[in-house]
């Protein structure tokens, strides 16, 4: 089973009607004994890091997300979610993420670009391939809605680009951690591909 955790803040039924289609079975919780029982865990989200954060606490989250990932469960963040692995973030001021990648989140800035980034874009699939971009073909196209992307400390945890002004980073993978700034449960066939490598991970 894949715990989708519900913090108020995520595309919910639609990150698990997507998980379905591509055949898992994914149960939306706001409970820590499901984090601990589930064999995946999703962290999807849409706004703020701020009250992001608050609302994970005021739930008593924040502990069961870190230990399931020292547990090594497979673990997605998407959009927010990925944010939300990170040291910091400069929206609203300082404010303190989950910490466990080195890094921060930081806004567009350029004349150039619109804010939010939202619409189609392309993902400049790194290599080697990691196993989330499984069968997905170079430069293909993902659906994203955000003004803030994720700088991480290391470059290596990059596994995906995108080009919007400024190149920056749209995938992360590490160990057990993966992390998509885009919306795959609204890509279309792409992020069913995504989701379905993440569930055979």
């Amino acid at each position: 089973m894949i715990a989708i955790i519900d913090y108020g803040m995520g595309n919910l039924r639609s990150v698990q009607k997507a998980m379905e289609r591509a055949g898992a079975q994914a149960k939306i919780t706001q409970k820590a004994e499901d984090i601990a029982k589930a064999a995946k865990i999703i962290l999807p989200g849409v706004g703020a890091m701020r009250p992001a954060m608050e609302k994970l606490d005021a739930l008593g989250l924040i502990p069961a997300v870190r230990q399931a990932i020292d547990a090594g469960k497979p673990f997605l963040g998407i959009c927010l979610g990925l944010q939300l692995l990170f040291e910091k973030s400069n929206e609203g001021g300082d404010v303190n993420g989950l910490g466990i990648l080195k890094g921060k989140v930081e806004r567009f800035s350029s004349a150039n670009q619109k804010v939010p980034h939202m619409g189609w874009n392309q993902l400049k699939i790194k290599k080697p391939v990691n196993r989330l971009f499984k069968d997905i073909a170079p430069l293909s196209y993902a659906y994203f809605c955000h003004s803030y992307f994720v700088n991480p400390q290391d470059a290596s945890l990059a596994a995906a680009t995108t080009d919007y002004g400024v190149e920056f980073v749209s995938a992360i993978a590490v160990d057990n951690i993966y992390g998509v700034q885009f919306h795959p449960e609204k890509s279309q066939a792409v992020g069913l591909q995504i989701l379905g490598n993440f569930n055979s991970i």
